[in-house]
């Protein structure tokens, strides 16, 4: 049975988001959520936590997961951004966007795309996803929640509770986050490329 947290979504009280972060470290599966709608998260290098994630959502193996990040500092350390890319990422962060960018060794290969090398990375504009990327200080191995079948992500922390009771280990919720999931853009080839369109625009990009 998932633990339920009824977190403030202004001023996240920080004795249950270092609850919520120890969970993490101890390897729970966690529903989040984020500035653009709710996501699974688990730690970097629970391999347990991303098999459970890929049966939650019905995921194959060239799935992109994305390595939610807390800042610019975090994010390096995973992907290697050249200037020109940098500044363009810069402009629209932190926000609703996802990056595909060329995999740092720090990646466990499982979660790199098979033949590109690449992962997905994003810095949220959400108060208590950055409170809880504060407090864990590493970023989070996320996938949006998106169930098999589904064309829209569930928008309600209670909702999620009771459709993923004993497929997660937790559900933060912090009020309704919306439906739409980021906008991807794939900076592999080093020149963007709109993959999904999503709840970041896309004008700069195109």
């Amino acid at each position: 049975m998932a633990r339920y947290f009824d977190v403030h979504p202004d001023n996240p009280q920080p004795r249950s988001i270092a609850q919520i972060a120890d969970s993490i470290r101890d390897g729970a599966l966690v529903a989040y959520p984020t500035d653009s709608c709710f996501a699974l998260g688990c730690r970097l290098g629970n391999r347990d936590g991303t098999e459970r994630i890929r049966t939650i959502r019905g995921l194959g193996d060239k799935h992109h997961f994305t390595l939610v990040c807390r800042d610019f500092a975090q994010l390096g350390q995973f992907v290697h951004i050249d200037n020109d890319v940098f500044r363009a990422i810069k402009a629209t962060t932190p926000g609703s966007y996802t990056f595909i960018l060329p995999a740092t060794r720090e990646v466990p290969r499982m979660l790199q795309h098979p033949k590109k090398k690449t992962v997905g990375v994003r810095i949220p504009d959400h108060v208590v996803t950055q409170a809880l990327l504060a407090e864990l200080d590493e970023p989070l191995l996320s996938s949006t929640l998106l169930l098999p079948g589904e064309e829209e992500p569930m928008t309600q922390g209670w909702e999620i509770k009771e459709a993923l009771d004993h497929a997660v280990d937790a559900v933060v919720d912090s009020g309704d986050c919306g439906t739409e999931p980021t906008t991807v853009i794939d900076f592999s080839s080093g020149e963007a490329e709109v993959v999904r369109h999503g709840a970041g625009a896309t004008d700069r990009f195109e």
